[in-house]
């Protein structure tokens, strides 16, 4: 019996992978109302649909999701729902046909429903074939569509699909133009705030922010339109869509999400102009948007060949940043990359043309390998190559022998070698990378640096000081930084002072990395990193000077109050140095407990709510609001909040104490809040 279901879901599954030969889906029409009381969806959706051979079912994928009024041709018809499809089997004829339903779902995964009222977010990621959970799609993406999304809604939010949008009957409409895969439809929802731009071949750049950050626009999305027109170029292929929309939206799930004309990414990179030296959105800007031409416009016809998407992305943003930043950046990006591949070699051997390769090969190798073609049969004819692959498979799917096929006809590039080297080879040649990145300087001298340094100590210093007050790239001047410890005690305050006086933000921010112990001597020029225009390395000075100098900590205290940081690191820092100071001043450390109590919970982003949480845990206060809030990560849709949940709670619960805490709460919470207790209560008795 065993054996007959698993070659009857062989069967089916090899019946349906055919639809598209039989089957072409052109147009879907939705009227969507999503419903934040129940984090529900529903909505009425019509496809046209061209039936090429006859077919005994026809199916469009649904999961767990309940139909009604199922139509085809303006006939009601019978229907089944599989729970993952809803499955058609007749009403429709050779030809055009439209098949017309209602459906409702509360989706487990993909649509995602953060906050309420003012705070209320809701959002989508598909990536994948994941599209499926809240909207009937395809997840075979060869199966593509022009969706027109119409969003039942508030009128008081703001509200985005793919696509350009208008207001009809007091819903918004957006529809498309182009054809595209269902896992780039999207929906985002919330209170914000946007600004426009115009490229040079007439785009619209549309820029949004929570209305809390409108002061953050600049920053946040710096170098945009320059970017913009420099893959227009350097692609040679003008963006195919309309309009381009980027939201930035509480917890999402990745950096950032390249859906079709509207990417999705992560609040945790709206900056200001300090922030921005921290943590900035420059290459996931650049990234998502590749993807618009990479992933978007030419979608690979299977995940073995998703580096056709993730390695030319991330090439191209790397393109994008060396226009932005200059060559030094590129290379020594290029060279970071070629580290990590090297050492990830040991463990990560599976090739690039394998559905199971890693994301560090999809991604980086896949750059890498573009990056030796393109260096290889030369920029130009790598630029032809590419123009005219993106033309001729624009809006189809394509594989690695599609693009390969357009570099043989550029070039006489040994294309079959290529592919057996970087494609379908396991490894990562270093020694061979290494020969496409020594042309330029500072990638040299930090690979000479890192490779001759066994002089004596007086040598060693000389040439740590020479390097300092040359005119190297940082990433070399940084490496001596993180070395001058090999040098003495006197020499090394001489190489940081070298450091400090370079002004450079990042060899500053190694200096502080690198002194633990101050020398009262040092520390009127240390202190100067409480005003550098990074918020990391006034994070890190802080701390120093509060452990180093104790008759400081009061004014340390004073002066950070009203310091916020990126994603709230500041503030986090002096609500703790508040809360170990002030033993002798219990009502303001009660006051800092309460005050961080507040940055565990919503509207904080994850990230921010970690910090607090870790916190708290790290100082060993675990008051009822950081249970709580513990167990609300663990119920987060966020895998890695849940999991710093997960592990915190089973930490602390080991302690009889604490545990007596966890069932004190448990009745006053509700009912998701008060099983997830029991539940963790239960797996350790």
């Amino acid at each position: 019996m065993k054996h007959f279901l698993i070659c009857t879901l062989l069967f089916s599954l090899h019946l349906f992978s055919q639809q598209t030969k039989k089957v072409d889906f052109t147009t879907c029409h939705a009227i969507i109302k999503p419903i934040p009381e129940d984090k529900s969806i529903s909505g009425r959706v019509t496809y046209e649909f061209k039936l090429l051979k006859d077919s005994d079912t026809i199916k469009i994928d649904a999961i767990n999701m309940d139909f009604k009024d199922v139509y085809l041709n303006d006939k009601k018809v019978n229907f089944k729902n599989s729970g993952k499809a809803l499955l058609l089997f007749e009403g429709y004829k050779k030809g055009k046909n439209s098949v017309s339903f209602e459906y409702s779902v509360k989706p487990k995964q993909t649509l995602y429903f953060s906050g309420e009222g003012e705070d209320l977010q809701i959002w989508t990621q598909g990536q994948g074939k994941y599209t499926s959970h809240w909207l009937p799609s395809f997840d075979d993406v060869n199966e593509k569509v022009i969706f027109n999304i119409a969003i039942d809604f508030n009128s008081n939010y703001a509200i985005y699909s793919n696509g350009v949008g208008i207001n009809i009957d007091r819903n918004i409409h957006y529809s498309m133009q182009k054809p595209m895969s269902s896992y780039l439809v999207m929906i985002a929802i919330g209170k914000f705030e946007k600004m426009y731009e115009s490229t040079n071949s007439g785009t619209i750049l549309e820029f949004v922010l929570d209305r809390r950050d409108i002061d953050k626009f600049e920053p946040t999305y710096r170098y945009s339109k320059q970017m913009f027109e420099f893959l227009e170029d350097e692609i040679g292929v003008k963006y195919p869509w309309v309009i381009y929309k980027q939201i930035p939206v509480r917890d999402f799930l990745y950096a950032g999400m390249e859906n079709t004309t509207s990417t999705i990414f992560s609040q945790d990179f709206v900056v200001d102009s300090i922030g921005f030296n921290d943590k900035n959105y420059v290459n996931v800007n650049a990234h998502e948007l590749a993807h618009q031409w990479f992933g978007d416009l030419i979608t690979a016809k299977e995940s073995k060949h998703h580096w056709l998407h993730e390695g030319f992305a991330t090439y191209y943003a790397l393109l994008a940043e060396k226009e932005v930043f200059g060559d030094d950046y590129f290379y020594n990006q290029l060279y970071e990359s070629a580290q990590l591949l090297q050492q990830a070699s040991e463990y990560d051997t599976i090739p690039i043309l394998n559905e199971k390769a890693s994301s560090l090969t999809f991604y980086k190798k896949g750059a890498w390998a573009l990056h030796v073609l393109r260096t290889d049969i030369g920029e130009d004819n790598f630029r032809k190559a590419v123009k005219r692959y993106l033309k001729k498979y624009a809006y189809k799917n394509v594989d690695t022998n599609d693009f390969l096929k357009e570099i043989k006809k550029v070039s006489k590039y040994n294309v079959a070698q290529f592919k057996g080297d970087w494609l379908e080879n396991p490894k990562f040649n270093f020694k061979d990378a290494l020969r496409y990145l020594i042309k330029n300087n500072s990638v040299k001298e930090l690979i000479r640096f890192n490779e001759n340094n066994n002089l004596n100590q007086d040598k060693l210093f000389e040439r740590f000081k020479t390097i300092l007050e040359s005119d190297v790239y940082y990433t070399v001047k940084r490496e001596v930084i993180y070395q001058s410890q090999n040098v003495s005690v006197e020499e090394q305050l001489d190489l940081l002072r070298l450091g400090l006086q370079t002004n450079d933000i990042k060899i500053r921010q190694a200096v502080a990395e690198v002194l633990n112990r101050i020398p009262i001597e040092f520390k009127p020029e240390f202190e100067t990193l409480l005003q550098d225009k990074s918020y990391i390395t006034r994070e890190i000075a802080l701390f120093r000077l509060w452990t180093n100098f104790k008759d400081d900590r009061e004014k340390l205290i004073e002066m950070s109050k009203n310091w916020i940081g990126v994603n709230y690191n500041l503030k986090i820092a002096n609500l703790t140095l508040q809360i170990v100071g002030s033993n002798d001043n219990l009502d303001r450390r009660q006051n800092a407990i309460t005050e961080l109590e507040e940055y565990t919970k919503l509207p904080f982003e994850a990230s921010v709510r970690e910090a607090a949480l870790q916190t708290f845990v790290e100082l060993g206060i675990i008051t009822d609001t950081v249970i709580e809030e513990l167990i609300n990560a663990s119920l987060h849709h966020k895998w890695q909040f849940v999991k710093f949940g997960k592990d915190n709670i089973r930490k602390l619960i080991s302690s009889e104490e604490i545990r007596k805490q966890f069932i004190n709460i448990e009745t006053k919470l509700a009912k998701n809040q008060s099983d997830r207790i029991k539940y963790f209560l239960k797996e350790t008795e």
